[in-house]
């Protein structure tokens, strides 16, 4: 039987190989080395690899993302753990003025190898300041990588990929995930940036699902198969490099197409994919694109109102029902 590993337990495995592989790789956050790990994704790494290669940081994000940058070109191959995307906007300067930059300003001869891995909370009463999926925000910078792994399998690949790389990488973990399993290889692997997957198959419509939101699309075309309606869900695992040839081809073949997108609705990576498909086989499709995602609105705090905010398996059903009617 196949084993199954967690999302948590997949990024802990990852990290740990990277590390076993190139002792450059080095490990950098707030509470890296405790023993519950930032919710067990770090957990015994410090005891394996001592405190010179596992550092704890205090609350100061800007700092972390410097030091992290810094080591980088010293030849290290730095992994940065942000547990919330929200406070990782105190890092915003160094990302985007320095790390995103440095490759371009150096004319190649000079890369920062950074992995840097931030949350996004939700449910549970997170509140505006612990749950802003802000993906859009770095996938429009040039010069970095963004990945938005749905599975265990994606997440342990793509870190190896990027830690092992020379490009720098944000990746944007859905904290609803984390629990979620999937069959892993023991062995160490790669999953290649920019290749898309197809999660189902089908040939009514295209639904692309970004991070937190494939396992919903799922589950709403499992609801859709039963009144006949066959959904394509296409998964696009980075965000960039973003596989548009893939996206296209599914739409091609289904003519119609939904994007679930687990942030606010303007100017979002889902208007960017609706925009490709447009601008590449608008006049093929037979139905306006439709964009399933969070309003623009800030995260309630109250546990009540978070259901009426995040979108679930009757609103793609919905969204889906009308792209093909």
């Amino acid at each position: 039987m196949a084993r199954q590993l967690s999302y948590a337990n997949a990024i802990l495995e990852a990290t740990d190989q990277a590390m076993a592989l190139c002792d450059k790789v080095v490990v950098l956050g707030q509470l890296v080395d405790t023993q519950s790990g930032i919710f067990g994704t770090t957990t015994g790494l410090v005891t394996k690899y001592g405190t010179e290669r596992v550092q704890d940081f205090p609350v100061a994000e800007n700092l972390m993302t410097a030091t992290a940058m810094g080591a980088a070109l010293t030849g290290l191959r730095p992994v940065v753990c942000h547990q919330r995307l929200d406070f990782m906007i105190y890092s915003l300067d160094a990302i985007t003025n320095w790390l995103a930059l440095w490759r371009f300003k150096s004319n190649g001869k000079s890369a920062m190898p950074v992995t840097i891995r931030t949350i996004v909370g939700k449910g549970w009463g997170q509140g505006p300041q612990h749950s802003k999926s802000l993906h859009a925000w770095f996938a429009h910078l040039p010069g970095l990588r963004v990945a938005v792994p749905s599975t265990a399998y994606d997440i342990k690949g793509l870190l190896l990929e990027s830690i092992l790389g020379e490009t720098p990488t944000i990746f944007v973990e859905g904290r609803g995930l984390y629990s979620m399993t999937d069959h892993v290889p023991e062995q160490p692997y790669r999953v290649r940036f920019g290749q898309a997957v197809v999660r189902r198959h089908g040939r009514d419509v295209t639904l692309v699902a970004i991070g937190s939101m494939v396992p919903i699309a799922l589950r709403a075309a499992t609801l859709l198969e039963k009144e006949g309606i066959d959904v394509e869900v296409l998964d696009p695992r980075t965000l960039t490099p973003l596989d548009r040839h893939s996206i296209c081809q599914s739409v091609a073949k289904t003519r119609r197409l939904v994007v679930a997108d687990p942030a606010w609705h303007s100017f979002g990576a889902a208007a960017e994919i609706i925009t490709s498909v447009s601008e590449e086989i608008g006049d093929q499709l037979r139905a306006k694109p439709i964009r399933v995602t969070l309003p623009d609105s800030h995260t309630p705090m109250s546990m009540a109102l978070e259901p009426r905010y995040y979108p679930a398996d009757d609103d793609l059903v919905v969204a889906l029902k009308q792209a093909v009617s």
